[in-house]
């Protein structure tokens, strides 16, 4: 008998022991509690500042961006001008058929009210621009002395509210907000929304993916609540960067680190309780079944977690602050969830004893189900039979997926970074459709006051520009609105662009600087074509460094890498056929190459750590290489599919949220830790394997060492992460 569907734990005939008997035990016992009471401890303390970070988030485009960005600097200056920071916003009044005499009344009658309300720069109520067609009517306006996001959306919504519908308005005459201040107040009121959407989510579909595989009523609540204590502690954490490091967090990095905790940690407790489920069988004991448990897979864990924290630290190599800053947070939640897998899990579980696993509890004594393995036994097998042919076939399909990036869309436009349409947007819509020639959103310059007047005229004689017109001077600085021909980001407003930034710089004295929001956009692409060159060899040398102490190899470590490298490559080619043509997508956001590298680099190599350092056991205990590929591909292939579903589904929970940035990043990643799990740690790698033999551990000593014959691999061995027999030595 295998397992007992009854609430006793164990034969009766061998019941189980508590977790320690005597004075020993005692000590045990106190022991785990102290970890419990401890973890409890750090959570009431974690608690209050874990729900600050909210408040701490940055989304502004500036926040993303480095300081000595142009379009940066160009926004700081502003906030030091008299009236502080400034809005701008587009009231925008429509009518398909052309605007009537009550419309334009009406809507001059409104603007009034709106101007009398807020501060604005120039002080008087801005004048009607009308559109050729005679369909529409924008005021530009830009509010002052806002001092902080919060009074920059509040101002936002009170112009929404005074230009809201009512009696006195024109039946079919559209009234909408737009401007960059608009969007970036609908930006917020978007990732306001998203923190709770996806915790839950993302809690649910752990919890439904941890029901299937454990099949228990019990166990699942588990690891879930210790992933909610680490996510918990995670934020706390990071909150505590923010106050005494400055750290930029940003909704999107805080949305990844909340998927990371819940997917890596998750990830970890499904080794350490198939480890746990086995020792159970081999300890009557709980606590001493769970110290081997640790012992066995620690090894395999900590690389693995090592490896992506090492991964995401990189990023701190990275000019952009949303990449720099989401470097040690995605690191925090990594570490997070490392050390409540390793402490607070087995402490649990421990004190559950076997019932935990009811109604499949491990006999003491007993053999797991052969059947468990059936599966990826035929998947190893069919690979030892045709190595080459499965090598090249496999290759050759993630070659033609990786195509699909030839199809990939061009940079995502702000107004496109929403999957529903929000006013400031369908604002935007249009004011594009009535004013073809011309930019709603002007282009800041800021000049040295002495030399404004030379850069005025300058930037009026620049190709590309309508009008340009002088703003506010303060603390030696004049602000200059250049209106350019096109619409935001499109072709003609960027050509302009660079001509003022390479005209405009020619101007003596006058330490001309170019920025706004489209500037913004450019300098944002710029930036992150520059941090690819710079972040992505250093993954690579992390993550090679760290698998080579790990496996003792420099050439299994190559194996590795160069397969997760070929798996971003697929996963990559993969949004390009599905971002337009399925999903709608306008563009591809300019930091999604080498954010979805460093994940999928360093969360894919997770899986290939748990293979090799199983293949590895098996060859220190005298099997060769292909006996050992094969057995740790069915010893491990149950907990590496399991692991791999739940990250990828994870990731997947991302492309729930109403930004198309994460959307993308969602999709990538999930697709690709699924090609990962079940095509390349299974197939190519195996394959690979198969095909080197003992060059696979070249340099080490496993490599000069002479297999065995009397001592092959074992065909029911221990799961992944288990260690070799203790009279084993070598490697």
């Amino acid at each position: 008998m295998q397992t007992t569907s009854s609430g006793i734990a164990g034969d009766p005939q061998q019941p189980e022991a508590p977790p320690a008997a005597g004075r020993g035990g005692k000590r045990r016992r106190s022991l785990l509690w102290a970890v419990i009471a401890g973890w409890v401890l750090l959570l009431l303390v974690a608690a209050p500042f874990a729900g600050d970070l909210e408040g701490a988030k940055r989304d502004t485009a500036v926040d993303y961006l480095p300081a000595g960005a142009d379009s940066t600097q160009v926004a700081r200056l502003q906030e030091r001008l008299p009236g502080g920071d400034t809005i701008d916003l587009v009231l925008v009044f429509h009518r398909d058929g052309g605007l009537t005499g009550a419309d334009r009344k009406a809507a001059g009658g409104r603007v009034a009210e709106v101007a009398a309300r807020h501060d604005l720069v120039g002080g008087t109520a801005p004048r009607a621009v009308p559109s050729k067609d005679g369909t529409t009517l924008m005021y530009p306006m830009a509010l002052t002395g806002l001092t902080d996001e919060k009074e920059r959306a509040d101002a936002v919504k009170d112009v929404r509210a005074g230009l809201a519908p009512r009696s006195g308005n024109p039946e079919g005459l559209t009234v909408q907000v737009g401007g960059p201040g608009a969007l970036s107040a609908d930006s917020q009121e978007v990732f306001a929304s998203t923190d709770g959407t996806l915790m839950f989510a993302t809690a649910g579909v752990v919890a439904l993916l941890l029901i299937i595989t454990y099949r228990s009523p019990l166990l699942w609540l588990v690891p879930l609540g210790v992933v909610g204590v680490a996510a918990m502690a995670a934020m706390a954490i990071v909150y505590g960067l923010v106050q005494g490091f400055d750290l930029t967090v940003t909704s999107m990095s805080s949305s990844i680190m909340t998927v990371l905790v819940f997917g890596a940690g998750t990830d970890y407790a499904l080794l350490i309780v198939s480890r746990y489920r086995e020792e159970l069988r081999r300890h009557r004991a709980p606590y001493d079944a769970m110290r081997e448990a640790l012992r066995g897979c620690g090894p395999a864990v900590l690389a693995s977690s090592g490896t992506v924290a090492a991964g995401l630290l990189c990023l701190l190599a990275a000019d952009l602050n949303s990449s720099s800053g989401l470097g040690p947070v995605g690191a925090v939640g990594v570490v997070c969830a490392l050390a409540a897998m390793v402490t607070l899990l087995p402490a649990v579980l421990v004190l559950l004893g076997r019932r935990v696993f009811w109604p499949l509890i491990p006999v003491y004594g007993s053999e797991p189900r052969a059947t468990r393995r059936g599966f990826f036994e035929a998947m190893g097998d069919s690979a030892r039979r045709r190595p080459v042919a499965v090598l090249l076939g496999g290759a050759a399909l993630l070659g033609a997926l990786a195509l699909g990036v030839l199809n990939m869309p061009g940079d995502l436009k702000q107004a496109d970074t929403f999957t529903d349409k929000p006013e400031s947007v369908a604002a935007t819509q249009t004011l594009a459709d009535a004013y073809p020639d011309a930019s709603s959103q002007p282009i800041s310059v800021m000049a040295r006051t002495a030399g404004a007047d030379e850069v005025l005229r300058r930037a009026r004689g620049t190709e590309g520009v309508v009008r340009a017109d002088t703003g506010r001077s303060g603390g030696g600085w004049t602000e200059i609105d250049v209106f350019p021909r096109g619409a935001p980001q499109s072709a003609e407003e960027t050509a302009a662009l660079h001509a003022l930034r390479s005209g405009l710089v020619r101007v003596g004295g006058a330490d001309a600087l170019v920025g706004g929001p489209s500037a913004q956009q450019l300098d944002l692409k710029d930036t992150s074509a520059r941090d690819r060159t710079l972040v992505i060899p250093l993954v690579l040398i992390a993550v090679l460094l760290i698998l080579a102490a790990l496996l003792r190899s420099l050439v299994a470590p190559l194996v590795l890498v160069v397969a997760v490298v070929a798996v971003w490559g697929a996963a990559m080619g993969l949004g390009g056929l599905f971002f337009d043509p399925v999903f709608g997508f306008a563009g591809v956001d300019p930091g999604l190459p080498l954010l979805s590298f460093v994940f999928l680099v360093a969360l894919g190599v997770d899986y290939g750590i748990f293979l090799m350092h199983r293949m590895r056991e098996e060859s220190l205990r005298g099997a060769d290489v292909p006996d050992a590929a094969v057995t740790a591909l069915r010893t491990t292939g149950g907990v590496i599919a399991s692991a791999g579903l739940v990250l990828a589904a994870t990731f997947a929970v991302l492309a729930t949220l109403p930004m198309v940035m994460l959307v993308e990043m969602g999709f990538v990643v999930a697709v690709g830790v699924l090609l990962d799990t079940f095509l390349v740690r299974t197939y190519l790698v195996t394959s690979a394997s198969l095909l080197l033999r003992r060059w696979v551990w070249w340099p080490g000593a496993l490599f000069r060492r002479t297999p065995d014959p009397a001592a092959p691999a074992t065909q029911d061995g221990p799961a992944a992460g288990s260690r070799p027999e203790p009279a084993v030595r070598g490697g």
